[in-house]
């Protein structure tokens, strides 16, 4: 089968197209024949030599597919060969087939195409793990997210909209901005004319906010508390800027805050099932209402994955890029 796998020297480092055995699934595994796969900053970190797999992941990129089921393994129920699926997977999705834990697929949800349900499992999984399930967002709640036009913001925009809270975004231009308030976004901040903090004190009366989405991290950490109202949850999930930075202690006792910080990849099948049972619920009725889709800015043939991450470096995508297979 075709894989896209990481060629390192002193001087580059590539993707290029090579071969590799198609794998058995586990007695808990399904094989999946990917028809597309999603592209995600972790993938880049990956390839720099940032983020090194979980012990027992594929070393080949790729934290999410869809596809059709090729294979189930001995103890898989409720799932059987010719199911069109998508999954959330720890790596192995740049290629025509991967592996990936029975309880960490989810149907394609009615409507979809196989391109649309590539982009869900990472940014949905995620999401829901973090703003709504550890940092609790409810109803006439209102939360700042920062990179409004990422697969992470353009989900966590139209989800806390659709459970009736208030959204407030940064984002790196005019245009992103407008995209944002298109997708539900109440009140959309650009971070390179405004300080987002000031403007975020000025939309909410002084009052702050509930909840933070954030992926920046580093100097943004002291800014994001300033934000936040009194019992207000901080959530970090990425350090773009960084995992250092100085805070004002006497803020987070005074106004009783919360800073919570996760990665979901690592986290035990368990864990991710429990988050999968919670989206067939409550999310992809949504999704297939479509009262909540998928952003998909390009795709990208399997064998430009080169160029597809090219794209997420640049920061001009909004949405999420997709890989074909």
């Amino acid at each position: 089968m075709r894989v896209i796998e990481i060629y390192r020297t002193a001087e580059l480092t590539d993707l290029i197209e090579t071969d590799q055995p198609l794998p058995s699934p586990g007695s808990a595994q399904v094989l999946i024949k990917v028809l597309a796969a999603g592209v995600n900053r972790p993938d880049l970190m990956q390839r720099k030599g940032l983020y090194p797999p979980p012990p027992g992941a594929s070393s080949v990129l790729g934290l999410e597919v869809a596809g059709t089921i090729a294979a189930v393994g001995s103890d898989v129920k409720g799932l059987k060969i010719g199911d069109s699926v998508c999954a959330l997977l720890a790596g192995g999705g740049y290629a025509e087939y991967c592996l990936a834990s029975a309880c960490c697929c989810l149907p394609i949800p009615k409507g979809l195409s196989f391109i649309q349900t590539a982009a869900l499992p990472e940014t949905f999984f995620t999401v829901w793990s973090n703003v709504f399930d550890r940092a609790k967002l409810q109803a006439g709640e209102t939360l700042l997210l920062h990179g409004g036009t990422s697969g992470i913001g353009t989900t966590a925009i139209q989800l806390s909209k659709a459970f009736g809270s208030q959204v407030i975004v940064t984002a790196g231009s005019a245009e992103k901005c407008q995209r944002c308030r298109t997708l539900g976004a109440d009140v959309a901040i650009d971070y390179r004319q405004q300080d987002f903090v000031e403007a975020v004190m000025q939309h909410t009366n002084g009052q702050g906010v509930d909840v933070i989405l954030d992926m920046i991290g580093g100097d943004y950490l002291p800014r994001n508390l300033k934000c936040l109202a009194v019992d207000g949850r901080l959530q970090q999930i990425a350090i773009q800027h960084g995992g250092k930075s100085e805070i004002n202690l006497a803020a987070v006792l005074m106004k009783r805050l919360t800073i919570a910080g996760t990665t979901l990849r690592p986290r035990h099948d368990h864990f991710k099932a429990k988050i999968a049972e919670q989206l067939l619920e409550k999310v992809w009725p949504l999704l297939e209402s479509g009262q909540v889709a998928p952003i998909i800015d390009s795709v990208f043939p399997l064998a430009k994955a080169g160029e597809a991450h090219e794209r997420m470096e640049s920061s001009q995508h909004i949405g999420k890029i997709i890989l074909e297979v």
